[in-house]
């Protein structure tokens, strides 16, 4: 059994409060078919969605980001289509809330795939050098074999989102998946 982690891909990171804009709608349709293709083989599909309280001043992102993914919000919720995806599968879905860049850090994610023997995961979402690529630092020193799709993770900052995708493959061993390998695993 593998595990996809869907990183943060919410109507405010695409085009809400904190977008990333057109990188992230181009993704979109790439990030639904890996989320019903992992789901319909019986693998682990996570919802990794960064959720932040109204007016919480004690958070470090406070100061470098405008309020996004609040409580109660639309713009916490899955953008597009994965939205209607979750809804349908919410029963083989896990919906996990995070609070810091890593899908790791003060959840149970760790636990939940150690007690399904997973070994390997995916990551897509955005954005690919923030909180992917803090998630995928996270699941190297864990010991998770790691593929990143090239073709399903985005961000507002091009040079951080190439930097990103060297720095998967030549600092943590991941495998990065490019555009035209999708079609063919």
């Amino acid at each position: 059994m593998k595990a996809l982690i869907v990183i943060d891909f919410t109507n405010d990171f695409v085009d809400g409060n904190l977008p990333v804009g057109e990188p992230a709608i181009n993704i979109q349709e790439t990030i639904v078919e890996l989320t019903k293709e992992y789901n319909d083989r019986g693998d682990f599909v996570v919802m990794a969605v960064d959720l932040h309280e109204h007016e919480d001043t004690y958070h470090p992102e406070t100061k470098l980001f405008p309020p996004h993914n609040l409580r109660g919000t639309r713009g916490r919720q899955l953008y597009g289509e994965l939205q209607q995806v979750y809804e349908d599968r919410k029963d083989t879905i896990y919906w996990m809330d995070k609070t810091r860049y890593s899908a790791f850090c003060g959840t149970n994610l760790n636990q939940k795939l150690r007690e399904r023997g997973i070994t390997e995961i995916a990551l897509v979402g955005v954005c690919t050098d923030i909180c992917v690529l803090h998630t995928a630092v996270d699941a190297y020193n864990y010991g998770y074999q790691i593929t990143v799709y090239e073709a399903a993770v985005a961000s507002f900052n091009p040079e951080g989102h190439k930097w990103a995708l060297s720095h998967f493959e030549g600092s943590l061993g991941a495998k990065v998946v490019r555009s035209e390998e999708i079609q063919t695993q």
